[in-house]
């Protein structure tokens, strides 16, 4: 894969159901106005742990992100939970995302809201990019640059449109917002820029990683915060109910573009949640991928496909697992979950920067941060300060979701290849 194909693979990865779902709908409908400004810090404090996932994956050209390099910071038990966490993760996502589509062509569909219909709707898709992703890296990044086009342009003609279009008096003054519902905000927007720790997962086929990953994690985030600030502020100015809409941006695009312009941001919003679950399930299966490889899951998650090379029994495993999930879990739940799961890697991401600058001084890289350890210490403490909104239940589920992984990682030493960790 190219440069630019890996930004596309990146912007794929983030820009998701998130905006055209939850950050409308869900954030709008805990902060109001102040929702806006609430992405965009969220925007600004995600760019600190962009940083360190660009530095870190400028050291290694090997499939795993997070995993590969708390692994090496930290040794291999933290790696296998790191790792272990990121790919719960995954799974949680695909499921989120997989009824996130299924409630998208509701606008279409009364029948995908609920019954048989809900259920096609979320199970043909993913069996669809589960085989597509088996069939090679090629076919999953030629499907998420056409989806990736497919996401983002009805996201500008709504933004370019409707901005002559927005009511001032809905975004300005910006509302103090209720203090007990910041917490569940914060994890909502949070899930709205998840993903880009994906982007490193394939790395080992990739062109040139060291140099394209750091250049394509950068450019995405750049281009998500302008993309998602622009759209809360026009769909916050459009419609008096946002949050009581559950196709937000279809709404606000039928009001100014009519019945056509509702079609189109609900075609966005399919290609949308469909282009970042591809990414999902291309990314997801290589940490299982990783993880089986050293002997702490079993061996034939490792197995490579013959003719197209790619991990086929982790791909088929991650799918087989995800969609039970999706078939009875809520949306906000399994975002929430899904979040969760993405603060174990961020952490130890943040935290291995300032290792890995001490064990690998030599090491060739693309990338290094400046200020010394204030970029990751700012970043851990962002990681911590959304920890502290989760709720007794979701840290309970992740804890339990640790000590799964704990129980694995010790009943499976036996099994296990001793791996160098700088490797």
């Amino acid at each position: 894969m190219s440069r630019w194909g890996i930004v596309a693979l990146a912007l794929n990865d983030v820009i998701g159901s998130g905006v055209y779902l939850s950050n409308p709908k869900e954030a709008a409908e805990l902060l109001g106005a102040a929702s806006i400004w609430a992405i965009l810090a969220a925007g600004v404090a995600v760019l600190l742990l962009v940083l360190c996932f660009a530095e870190a994956g400028s050291l290694f050209d090997t499939p795993g992100s997070g995993y590969v390099y708390t692994r090496a910071a930290f040794g291999d038990f933290v790696g296998f939970e790191v790792g272990w966490m990121t790919w719960i993760a995954r799974i949680t996502s695909v499921a989120g995302l997989s009824v996130g589509f299924a409630r998208v062509v509701g606008f279409l569909w009364e029948g995908s809201r609920e019954g048989i219909g809900r259920t096609l709707m979320i199970v043909i898709p993913v069996l669809v990019l589960t085989a597509i992703n088996v069939l090679g890296i090629r076919s999953g990044a030629r499907t998420a640059v056409i989806l990736t086009w497919g996401k983002i342009l009805p996201l500008v003609l709504l933004v370019s449109v409707g901005i002559f279009f927005v009511s001032w008096g809905r975004v300005f003054p910006v509302p103090v917002p209720d203090p007990h519902r910041l917490g569940a905000a914060a994890l909502v927007v949070l899930f709205a820029y998840s993903g880009f720790e994906n982007t490193a997962a394939p790395a080992g086929e990739f062109k040139n990683p060291r140099r394209d990953v750091p250049f394509a994690l950068i450019t995405q985030i750049l281009i998500v915060m302008a993309i998602y600030t622009l759209v809360q502020l026009v769909a916050i100015g459009l419609l008096p109910n946002l949050g009581a809409s559950e196709t937000p941006l279809a709404d606000a695009a039928r009001l100014i573009l009519g019945p056509a312009g509702g079609l189109i941001l609900t075609v966005g919003a399919a290609l949308s949640v469909l282009g970042t679950n591809n990414n999902t399930i291309l990314a997801g299966p290589r940490y299982l991928y990783a993880l089986a490889e050293t002997g702490r899951l079993p061996r034939v998650l490792a197995r490579i496909h013959p003719k197209f090379r790619t991990p086929y029994v982790a791909i088929w495993t991650q799918t087989a697992i995800a969609l039970p999930l999706a078939l009875s879990g809520t949306f906000r739940q399994l975002v929430e979950l899904s979040v969760i799961a993405r603060l174990a890697t961020y952490i130890g991401t943040a935290a291995a920067v300032p290792v890995l600058r001490r064990r690998m001084p030599a090491t060739a890289r693309s990338f290094r941060l400046p200020g010394g350890p204030l970029i990751p210490i700012l970043a851990l403490l962002m990681c911590f300060g959304f920890l502290s909104q989760a709720t007794g239940r979701q840290l309970l589920a992740g804890a339990l979701a640790l000590a799964v992984g704990a129980i694995i990682y010790f009943a499976r030493s036996g099994a296990a290849t001793a791996v160098d960790p700088d490797v």
